[in-house]
Formats: C-alpha cells, sequence, structure tokens
C-alpha cells in the first residue's frame, strides 16, 4: 500500500471508533479482515497513525473531524510536508482533497484527557499531559529464575535493549517509529525459553516495592494472566508461596502456560469456582497483592482509545469494585500483614481516597510508609523522590514508567 491508502485506512478505522467507540483493536481487526492485500507493515502503519491520531484525539479537533485530525497528526507529528500531506489525502485510495477550511485548522489548546477528568486531576501541568502523548517504550523483566539480567540483556542487545532506569531486573527497548512495527520480542529464543517477560517498568516496581518476601504466604487476589504473580514468584526465589486468584476465569486461563514457561514452581492457581481453597487462606497471608481493576488512566501512553470510552459511570463503578476488593482482601491479611493496594491510574479518587474509605471502616488497618518494606540502600534511594506520605506514585513525566500508584496498609497486631 502507499499513503493514500493507507492514510484512507486510518480514516475508516477512526470513523469506525468515532461512531461506535470500540477498542481500537476491535477495530484494526475488522479493516485488517477486508483489507487482506495489507502487509504487516501496512498494518503498522495504520495502527500507528491511529494510535497517535487518539493520543491528541480531544486537541487536535477528532471529536469533530477525523480528516482535521489525520491531517495535524500528520503535519505537527510525523512531520510531513505540505506536498506528501496533499498527495496522500487526494491520491488513488486516499481520503479525498483537502477543503480549504480543514487546511486552516490549527490544533486547539484542550488538554488531551476527557473532559470530565479535569476535575479529577487539577494537579496536571501541561508538560505532565504532553508526556502522557508520548509512545511509551517496550519494557522487559529478566525473570531471574531462568537468567540473570545480564544474561538476559545479551540476548536481545540487537533489538537496543538496555538496562531500564529503575527497576533491577528491567530491560528496555525505545519506542519505534509510529509507522513502523515494534520489535518482535516475543518470537525470539530468549523468551521462548522463559528468560523475558514484557512487563512495564513501573509495574515490576510495585512487586520490588514489597521488599524480600523469602518463605512468605502471598495471595494475588486479581491475578489476571499472571503477570505480577510471576513477578512475585522470581522476586521470591521459588521460595515460599504465591497463591493466584482471579474471579474471572478467562482472564486467569493463560497463567498456567506463563507459570510453565517462566519456571515457577511456587505458585497455586485458584481458580474462580475454588472458593472452599480461597476461604483457607482466611487471615494467613504475609502479604495480599491487590492489582486492582481501574480506570486505565496509567496506560494512556500505550492504550490512547481507552480514555476516550472512559465515562463518569464507568469511572464509578470502577471505585465500587476497588472498595469491594479491599474489603474482600483484607480478610486475608494475618495479624501484623500487608495488604498491597495497586492501581495502573494516578486519579486520587480510585487510590488514596479509596484507602481512606476502606480506613474508616477498618480501623484494625492502618497505611504505611509504601516502602516500608525495603531495607535501606541503593534501590530504595532510587524510589524514594517518587512517594508521598501515602504512596509511591509512579509516572511517564516523574519515573518514566506507566503511571502506577501504590498504597501499603498493614494489619494491626
Amino acid at each position: 500500500m502507499r499513503d493514500p491508502g493507507r492514510v484512507g485506512a486510518a480514516v475508516e478505522v477512526l470513523s469506525g471508533f468515532r461512531d461506535r467507540s470500540l477498542p481500537l483493536s476491535i477495530l484494526m481487526n475488522d479493516w485488517a479482515r477486508n483489507a487482506r492485500f495489507a502487509g504487516s507493515k501496512d498494518r503498522a502503519f495504520v495502527r500507528g497513525l491511529c494510535l497517535d491520531v487518539l493520543r491528541r484525539w480531544r486537541s487536535f479537533n477528532g471529536e469533530g473531524s477525523v480528516r482535521c485530525a489525520v491531517y495535524l497528526t500528520l503535519r505537527d507529528v510525523w512531520g510531513w510536508d505540505a506536498s506528501r500531506v496533499e498527495a496522500a489525502f487526494a491520491g488513488d485510495h486516499g481520503p479525498g482533497w483537502l477543503t480549504t477550511e480543514e487546511l486552516a485548522v490549527e490544533p486547539s489548546e484542550e488538554a488531551d484527557i476527557p473532559p470530565f477528568c479535569d476535575d479529577l486531576a487539577p494537579h496536571l501541568s501541561a508538560e505532565q499531559v504532553k508526556a502522557m502523548l508520548e509512545r511509551a517504550p517496550v519494557d522487559l523483566r529478566a525473570n531471574t529464575l531462568k537468567a540473570s539480567p545480564e544474561k538476559a540483556l545479551k540476548a536481545i542487545q540487537n533489538l537496543g535493549a538496555e538496562p531500564s532506569p529503575l527497576s533491577e531486573v528491567g530491560l528496555r527497548i525505545a519506542p519505534p517509529p509510529a509507522a513502523e512495527k515494534g520489535p518482535g520480542v516475543k518470537v525470539i529464543p530468549a523468551f521462548g525459553k522463559g528468560w523475558l517477560e514484557v512487563q512495564d517498568e513501573g509495574s515490576q516496581l510495585t512487586v520490588l516495592a514489597a521488599g524480600p518476601l523469602d518463605g512468605a504466604q502471598v495471595l494475588d487476589l486479581c491475578a489476571g494472566s499472571g503477570g505480577k504473580t510471576l513477578a512475585l514468584a522470581a522476586s521470591m526465589g521459588n521460595k515460599g508461596q504465591v497463591h493466584a486468584y482471579d474471579a474471572i476465569p478467562e482472564r486467569l486461563a493463560p497463567i498456567h502456560e506463563r507459570l510453565r514457561r517462566a519456571g515457577a514452581r511456587n505458585v497455586q492457581v485458584i481458580g474462580a469456582a475454588e472458593t472452599d481453597r480461597l476461604e483457607a487462606l482466611r487471615g494467613r497471608m504475609d502479604l495480599v497483592f491487590v492489582d486492582a481493576p481501574c480506570s486505565g488512566s496509567g496506560t494512556w501512553r500505550r492504550h490512547p482509545d481507552t480514555k476516550w470510552r472512559l465515562t463518569p459511570a464507568h469511572l464509578e463503578a470502577r471505585q465500587e469494585e476497588q472498595d469491594m476488593i479491599l474489603r474482600d482482601a483484607s480478610r486475608y491479611v494475618k495479624p501484623g500483614g500487608i495488604l498491597h493496594y495497586v492501581t495502573c491510574s494516578y486519579f486520587e479518587a480510585e487510590n488514596e481516597e479509596r484507602a481512606e474509605a476502606f480506613l474508616a471502616e477498618h480501623t484494625d488497618f492502618e497505611l504505611v510508609d509504601p516502602l516500608g518494606g525495603l531495607p535501606q540502600g541503593a534501590f530504595r534511594e532510587r524510589l524514594q523522590p517518587f512517594t508521598t506520605d501515602k504512596a509511591l506514585r509512579l509516572a511517564p513525566w516523574s519515573s518514566g514508567t506507566d503511571a502506577f500508584t501504590l498504597l501499603r496498609l498493614q494489619r494491626k497486631t
């Protein structure tokens, strides 16, 4: 495909997003099924252009005109000159000539977050919002059950990988240009051998911040497909025990193959229907790790379509879930044990406010130092700049990671 066909495809996909508000991945798959002539490079181009448009959907008039949003993205973000933009719109299979009115459109000064979120995040500066518009790197975690970070790094140095700035087991590959395919990490031998896992550095840090867990009993209550379960198992060196549970069976389905590949032998998977096994853990856990369902605002660099599908009703529903999960999780914490509450959201309404609501009803818990599980040393010092008196707060504009918030709650003895 040439520029006109690719740009026309992006306008088609984005028009579907505007009209149907479906996940971009579904719309891309629908387009690809009907465009069998499109190769992998074409799909990467169209997806990359759609993502960059959606990162600026509000300020680039995307809600009003898909064509204008695509035009401004090609001009201001991709740096195409006027002749190339004109040829892409007007050529065969392109979306059609740009009108004089469209060519006169300029970006607005609207913040590129959902309008109703303005009240939730009044502290965000223009620089911070801009950081959320950048493409995110490819972050990996060296699986120390099978390979040292040095060994894993050597295996992917040809992909331009470097050690992560903060995580002791993290590796990072710079984001490719938007129109190009990302590095094929999952097809390299080191990944197949279980040396590597794809995991944002911020997600890694929420696990490492728990500190030494040798011999501990740990419950990962919202395990999903097992990303943090695997990180916990590796951090514990296959000692102690991790109990992985998720209330939705489909989410937990991939975990078994991932555990096998990673060599994680200290994990017990508890199915959604095995409530008796879960109940047997009540009051016995040294650590309950809660990766709570949330708005996902912390991942908007990677999934910009999700921010335009977020509604006040959706956010309210997430908060109700978070309150319920915190109440449920507290039952499994033993006296003196820790409840780690984590979201990939920077909204206080999903983090500090949820902890405050929980503590108002559960006086047997208290909010403690978010880095209280870490011994003094270089790693703790690296994380200290991202802590408040209540939480560890990671974000694209501060730590260079996705936005994650961690609160550490302790059950009183």
